[in-house]
């Protein structure tokens, strides 16, 4: 699939810090960049035209399209929209691990009634992505403590038997979604108005993907930014955070190496030292080896 957006100078700059570590080495003519973000890549030209291509074109393209659509009429209008999913019982869903190399991949479900509301905005809930490490692991205890939730941790060994031409990362993502939210939605009888996921495919893929399998959640609304608009995906963003922190901790301790984050060229660094002091193997068993950034730790090595 294909979608070509037109954007301007703001977007554009957004767009480079965005996908910064994503970057590809790849030099085009004309071309401010092309990253790889999961299955879709992402060419951005100087003119201010952007080409998604991908499986998932059309959810990435339309990140950048809502924010393009930005405007004062629209933000009021959204802010309307957005009261309706904020202001209620929900259960919620989001993942945290599916941009990095390194660690795990885990999702968490989260039930949050109305009356938590007020306890959770002066813990400060939001989306795990902008909120510091240490805050995360601050705050989660004190959630998990007060919500329920259900989390599921899919290790990269798993990940990479799991992973193939027709398995890819939405895939693996909306199974392991719809695993958390059936479990949470079916364990007790609870009270809410809305179930929401944080929309990473449209609502008609994510069912294809998980189709197959033995029990399915319906009756999801998926909204762009999720994590922003209900505290209950909010929530599964700062667990799913403080669990992947922890699981990638237990990693770095096993292999007695400091790993880094996310997929940039610091991995590539810190891959072939792993490599070169335990083997391929053991790359296979920590990373996510369907990334670029196998191909260029194992070809700069020398064997």
């Amino acid at each position: 699939m294909n979608v070509v957006i037109k954007v301007n100078d703001e977007i554009k700059q957004k767009m480079i810090e965005y996908y910064k570590d994503k970057v590809r080495d790849k030099v085009i003519p004309y071309v401010v960049f092309q990253a790889q973000e999961e299955d879709t890549v992402i060419t951005l030209y100087e003119s201010g035209k952007c080409m998604f291509q991908g499986t998932s074109a059309d959810v990435d393209a339309a990140m950048w399209g809502v924010a393009l659509e930005n405007t004062k009429e629209k933000q009021e209008e959204n802010k309307k929209k957005d009261k309706v999913y904020y202001n209620c019982s929900a259960i919620g869903s989001d993942e945290v691990g599916t941009g990095d190399y390194f660690g795990p991949i885990v999702v968490t479900a989260t039930y949050v009634p109305k009356e938590e509301i007020e306890y959770l905005e002066k813990l400060g809930v939001g989306d795990s992505k902008k909120i510091d490490d240490s805050k995360i692991l601050k705050i989660a205890p004190e959630i998990a403590k007060r919500i329920k939730y259900k989390s599921v941790i899919l290790n990269n060994k798993e990940y990479n038997e799991k992973y193939t031409k027709d398995v890819n990362m939405n895939k693996i993502k909306a199974i392991l979604h719809n695993r958390v939210l059936y479990e949470l939605v079916h364990s007790e009888q609870l009270k809410y108005d809305y179930i929401i996921v944080d929309e990473f495919a449209r609502e008609a893929r994510y069912y294809d993907y998980i189709k197959d399998q033995p029990a399915i959640q319906k009756g999801i609304t998926f909204l762009t930014k999720a994590e922003d608009k209900n505290l209950a995906v909010g929530c599964g963003s700062i667990i799913s955070r403080f669990i992947f922190l922890k699981e990638f901790d237990k990693i770095c301790d096993s292999i007695h190496i400091p790993l880094p984050k996310g997929a940039g060229k610091d991995v590539d660094t810190i891959g072939e030292e792993v490599v070169e002091k335990y083997g391929e193997d053991k790359l296979k068993e920590i990373a996510k080896v369907n990334f670029k950034n196998t191909d260029r730790i194992l070809h700069t090595m020398i064997y």
